[in-house]
C-alpha cells in the first residue's frame, strides 16, 4: 500500500495554495484556476482514501466533482466574457453589478 501521508500532505498543500490566490488575486480568470486548484486538491483526497480504504465511493465523488467543474469553468466563463464585454476590464474590483 503506498504512503497516505505523502497525497494527503500534497493535497493540502495545493489547496492550501488554492485558497491564498482566491483570497489574494484580483483577476477573475485567476481566481477560477484557483478553484479549480482547491476542486482538484479535493479530487486527490477523495481518490487517496478511496485507494487507502479499499472502495469506489472516493472515486465516484471525483466523478461527480469533475462533472460539476465543467459546467462551472463553461458557466464562470461565459461569465467573465460578458462582464468583459460590457465592462472592458475582468478585475474583480471593477466588476460591482448593484453600482450604476
Amino acid at each position: 500500500m503506498e504512503n497516505l501521508n505523502g497525497y494527503l500532505i500534497v493535497s493540502a498543500i495545493l489547496f492550501s495554495i488554492g485558497t491564498i490566490g482566491v483570497l489574494t488575486r484580483k483577476n477573475a480568470i485567476v481566481i477560477f484556476m484557483c478553484i479549480e486548484l482547491m476542486l482538484n486538491a479535493v479530487n486527490l483526497t477523495f481518490v487517496a482514501l478511496s485507494r487507502h480504504l479499499g472502495n469506489l465511493d472516493g472515486q465516484i465523488f471525483v466523478f461527480f466533482i469533475m462533472t460539476v467543474a465543467a459546467a462551472e469553468a463553461a458557466v464562470g466563463l461565459a461569465l467573465i466574457i460578458a462582464f468583459f464585454n460590457n465592462k472592458e476590464t475582468i478585475d474583480v474590483d471593477d466588476i460591482n453589478l448593484m453600482k450604476w
